[in-house]
């Protein structure tokens, strides 16, 4: 029996100085479209989670990471999908949509209230979690 190779997914929660989280509407053409989601991406054949993150981020939102400071915060799994969260705190200019839908900066504790994909909600729940201990 063959089994299917899962795919692998990097995201970011990106803090801001206010203790403020990042999320990413999706454009609303896309699968999930409309709803909020921690920004990222797959992971391509020889990147490196964390280089496939900057490069998302990048592609994305328009900013550089500081991958010194990226810290491995949770994940989520759902069948053939996996998604690797990454706490983040240093990125180098200003965060925008550019691949369409829109971003907003959140309190910890509003994340989980926003529509999201289904396996963001865990994500969320890590992120709130590890901010309320002092973790991240």
């Amino acid at each position: 029996m063959l089994v299917p190779v899962p795919v692998l997914v990097v995201a970011a929660a990106l803090i801001g100085a206010d203790g403020r989280v990042c999320l990413q509407r999706r454009p609303d053409e896309k699968a999930h479209g409309g709803l909020w989601e921690f920004p990222g991406g797959k992971v391509e054949p020889g990147e490196s989670p964390e280089g496939a993150l900057a490069r998302e981020l990048a592609e994305e939102l328009g900013i550089a990471l500081d991958l010194g400071s990226l810290e491995p915060c949770g994940f989520a799994a759902d069948g053939g999908l996996v998604i690797l969260l990454y706490a983040c705190r240093a990125w180098s200019g200003e965060a925008a949509a550019l691949e369409g839908g829109a971003i907003g900066w959140f309190a910890p504790d509003a994340l989980s209230a926003q529509p999201m994909p289904p396996l963001d909600y865990p994500l969320a729940s890590q992120v709130c979690r590890l901010l309320s201990q002092g973790h991240i």
